[in-house]
């Protein structure tokens, strides 16, 4: 077999490929004897068809199929072994291959075209300065998120007339049933904050053993919302409508938790903290953690887009506007590939630079970490500890195994992960060799940065 590359300019190049029979004919042979073992053909015992009989019937769509799987490999193998930076993928010469005539031929010359990306390499020393932000939890932002916790840990108190989101408890009747059923009657309770606005009039201000009469269907437009007032299913609450009493037996209120060592030790843990000042500073530790994974996409991104930004690759444009207008086989119009290209050459770009990193520093991902990293995933999914409990780290283990060995996908899990886990690598190796320069932001700085990204 001869293979020759001959590159017309820095991004575009043909791969010539000339095929001769000694590369392809012992491996046809060898198919021709299994066919002739196996085929079953009327005059003939099993395995004694004639290798001639069996070179006329089945001789040219063997030879198509093995030349064919041949030049895959061969193209494939000599890509990798040159490392060449190929974009896309080789786009065979139809013309030339069409015009083979497989009857009479025995040496088959093809053609591919190639779209290479450039020659570049990454300096890290002459990149500028990337930020990474340090959210600091102000007093705003901790007496916000204090406030919300004691109204998540709130207590319950009785109340002396209905508020706006009280909750009233009594009982329900209604006074005109439709003809052929009983007139409705329950106990149960009307959450305040559930009701229609222009209906809580008639309630707010009452006092226990008042009654209110009101007309059902106004005061609940929804009827889920209305089962759940009624205590009935969905259906059937939708045949409650009409005038109905409410007699209020109970009104309760949820009051916030007041800050005393109970609360800290519902929120926090038993004596995590003694008193309101450890409490706040642990609610800014907290805040901080909580945006720390906002902050480092953000790093992530301010860096890719660094490396993108400082990094000159030249790409074979047309090449690549022809080839995903063809790979898509009719999904996009031509304008359509002009509008998305310059996301999709910066997404190529980006995976040659980290390509290229990973390369110089030897970046390496073992099946363990393959391993590790979705067993870490099912974790974080089902709320999994692990720890020393030895049988809850085989059910994480075995979930882990299930979904990278998932034959349903074709080992795309397996792919999916690995690739994400040699990303990270690639992503923490640059961190240490760019110039991060930390800055610290308020909570409101940073969502205005990251707005206006």
């Amino acid at each position: 077999m001869d293979i020759t590359l001959d590159k017309a300019s820095d991004t575009n190049a043909s791969l010539n490929i000339t095929i001769s029979p000694d590369d392809y004919k012992p491996a046809i042979d060898k198919k021709l004897k299994e066919y002739s073992r196996t085929v079953q053909l009327k005059g003939f015992r099993p395995g004694h068809v004639p290798a001639s009989l069996v070179q006329k019937m089945y001789g040219k769509s063997i030879l198509v199929d093995e030349i064919n799987n041949l030049l895959s490999r061969s193209v494939s193998q000599y890509i990798r072994e040159h490392k060449l930076p190929v974009v896309g993928d080789p786009v065979p010469d139809r013309d030339k291959a069409d015009a083979i005539d497989w009857d009479n031929q025995t040496d088959f010359a093809f053609s591919y075209t190639l779209g290479l990306a450039s020659e570049f390499d990454i300096d890290f020393a002459d990149l500028p300065s990337v930020t990474q932000y340090e959210i600091q939890a102000g007093d705003a932002e901790v007496t916000s998120t204090i406030s919300d916790l004691q109204q998540r840990f709130h207590g319950h108190t009785h109340g002396e007339e209905v508020g706006e989101t009280d909750t009233i408890y009594g009982e329900l009747q209604q006074l005109n049933a439709p003809e052929g059923k009983e007139m409705f009657s329950a106990k149960t309770a009307f959450p305040m904050d559930k009701m229609a606005d222009d209906a809580k009039g008639q309630f707010i201000g009452k006092k226990k053993d008042e009654t209110v009469t009101f007309v059902l269907e106004h005061a609940f437009p929804d009827e889920k919302a209305r089962a759940n007032a009624t205590g009935v299913k969905k259906e059937e609450a939708a045949e409650l409508t009409g005038e109905f009493t409410f007699t209020i037996d109970d009104i309760t209120r949820h009051e916030p938790a007041e800050l005393n060592q109970e609360f800290f030790d519902k929120v926090l843990g038993v004596g995590a903290v003694e008193d309101e000042a450890q409490f706040r500073e642990k609610v800014a530790e907290i805040i901080r953690g909580n945006y720390t994974r906002e902050a480092d996409q953000m790093l992530r991104l301010d860096i890719e887009k660094t490396l993108i930004d400082n990094t000159p690759i030249l790409l074979p444009d047309e090449f690549l506007k022809a080839w995903l207008l063809d790979v898509n086989e009719g999904k996009f119009t031509p304008e359509q590939i002009d509008e998305q290209y310059e996301d999709f050459t910066k997404s190529v770009k980006l995976q040659l630079i980290k390509n290229k990193i990973a390369e110089k520093a030897d970046l390496k991902v073992g099946d363990e970490e393959v391993l590790e990293a979705t067993r870490q995933m099912v974790r974080e999914q089902f709320g999994f500890m692990g720890g020393e409990n030895e049988e809850m780290n085989s059910t994480i283990d075995r979930i882990a195994q299930n979904y990278l060995i998932d034959e349903k996908n074709n080992g795309q899990n397996y792919t999916a992960t690995f690739n994400r886990v040699l990303d990270d690598k690639v992503m923490e190796n640059t961190r240490t060799q760019m110039t991060i320069v930390s800055q610290e932001v308020s909570l409101d700085e940073f969502k205005a940065i990251a707005e206006s990204r």
